[in-house]
């Protein structure tokens, strides 16, 4: 059996943040001694941060998971700036999420997707099974009623899935995610927001070279000005970066 992998934990406004070298360096971590991780994994960028100094639940809920990562590129500067010396690399949510379906095929690793509208998720199903056989237990798309959500935790227990993906939007997946592992504690979860409706190919990314220069954001705005009032509040963060208030 080999030796689990570690990572190193950074602190920014007091949350502790997984420190990952690359992807497979996640990846390694999370597949530890041949058999995967239980708890919950949370991507960590700017707008993430400020929600949760204003918001306790959203910080509560956060700090409770046991796996924070740096998804923004924004993050991951602050680490470096604050951490001289750190190694440590942006991960994005969407990617990752690809990766653990990747590996979860070659493993055979029982898979449970939650979230979407019905088209997308049957699409993202489909294409799971096509590219990498994953093994998908059971799915549910996102439009279900509060009362019927103690009646999906059993179903999600039951399944016995290793792996469990809820894309709902923050904070409604993080709440649900906090609520489902009371009833079934035995799997990892992961919020992944949009990464469904991205993967199917109904919502655009940004090129390579963006994400490479660490300007998805900017891409973001620029295809949805709309954006903008949520850009201008990372003014605040972007304070903290320069001021060591981080």
């Amino acid at each position: 059996m080999n030796a689990p992998i570690s990572a190193p934990s950074y602190t920014l406004r007091g949350l502790n943040l997984l420190g990952w070298r690359d992807m497979q360096h996640a990846l390694d971590y999370l597949y530890a001694e041949d058999s995967l991780r239980t708890g919950t994994l949370v991507a960590i960028n700017a707008e993430k941060i400020l929600t949760a100094e204003r918001d306790k639940e959203v910080r509560t809920l956060i700090e409770e998971a046991e796996y924070k990562y740096a998804d923004g590129i924004s993050v991951v500067r602050s680490i470096r700036k604050k951490f001289p010396g750190a190694v440590v690399s942006r991960v994005p949510g969407a990617d990752l999420w690809e990766a653990l379906m990747q590996r979860a095929g070659q493993e055979g690793t029982p898979v449970f997707l939650i979230g979407g509208k019905p088209e997308i998720l049957a699409q993202t199903k489909a294409k799971l099974r096509e590219q990498w056989q994953v093994n998908i237990v059971d799915s549910q798309d996102g439009y279900f009623k509060a009362e019927q959500q103690p009646a999906l935790f059993e179903r999600i227990r039951d399944s016995g899935a290793a792996i469990v993906t809820v894309a709902m939007g923050s904070p409604r997946q993080e709440i649900f995610m906090r609520d489902c592992r009371k009833v079934y504690p035995n799997a990892l979860y992961m919020g992944v927001g949009g990464t469904y409706d991205v993967f199917t190919g109904h919502v655009k990314r940004a090129p390579k070279v963006w994400q490479n220069l660490g300007l998805e954001w900017l891409y973001r705005l620029l295809s949805q000005p709309s954006r903008i009032t949520r850009q201008i509040k990372l003014l605040r963060y972007l304070a903290w970066h320069y001021t060591g208030r981080l």
